[in-house]
């Protein structure tokens, strides 16, 4: 299930955009400006963004700004009562990857959510790179300069949803509804096994490593140089 972060500080609003987002399948979190964004973010794996543009401490602008100053891509839709080409203009330029003016056709809304995330994972479950190490969705594959290995399914999939995030914490049970799926019987310790054998593999490698956050998950982190 999609998790939609909705950042919006009118209080009827997040709480009309979040309902009509869970009718429609995603699972919605509400947040009433950028700075508790930011912190949702730190704790919540997030897969898309509706953002409102004025908003106190932080703005929709600045929001933006400071996940693509920091390299996150994730998709973000602006919102604002602003509808003149400039405005908009700003908001592309902050690294918005879509917009709408209020007042908001809920059901546009949720045409629009669903495009950007089948555009950002047609972008993303292509391949990923960390360091000098490729992952390649479409094989299975990765490859570490002239050595190319052929991972089974699962553990490519464990691997490269914690590569697409670097250093981001998935709890077990985060890992185990994305990959297992989450009408799955398989017992959350075949995360452990699987992260164990994964850690076999790629012990010498140069570019990152999986690190246990102890009594919550893992994360894959970025080798020191």
């Amino acid at each position: 299930m999609f998790k939609i972060l909705v950042a919006e500080d009118d209080a009827e609003l997040q709480q009309l955009f979040c309902r009509v987002l869970t009718r429609n399948g995603f699972d919605a979190l509400g947040v009433s400006d950028g700075e508790e964004a930011l912190e949702a973010l730190e704790h919540e794996y997030i897969d898309l963004i509706v953002s409102d543009i004025m908003m106190p401490r932080m703005d929709g602008y600045a929001l933006v700004r400071s996940l693509r100053d920091t390299g996150n891509q994730i998709p973000v839709l602006m919102i604002t009562a602003k509808d003149s080409f400039q405005d908009m203009q700003f908001g592309f330029i902050a690294g918005a990857d879509d917009y709408m003016v209020k007042p908001i056709n809920v059901n546009e809304l949720v045409l629009r959510v669903h495009a950007l995330l089948r555009r950002a994972q047609i972008v993303s479950e292509r391949r990923q790179s960390i360091g000098g190490t490729t992952f390649e969705y479409d094989s299975f594959s990765v490859r570490s300069g002239r050595t190319e290995t052929i991972l089974p399914q699962k553990e490519f999939l464990l691997l490269y949803k914690l590569i697409s995030s670097p250093n981001h914490i998935f709890t077990r049970q985060q890992l185990m509804d994305d990959i297992w799926g989450v009408e799955s019987q398989t017992e959350a310790r075949t995360v452990d096994v699987h992260i164990n054998r994964l850690r076999d593999r790629f012990r010498d490698n140069p570019d990152f490593e999986i690190v246990t956050v102890r009594g919550i998950g893992y994360k894959a982190v970025k080798r020191h140089e």
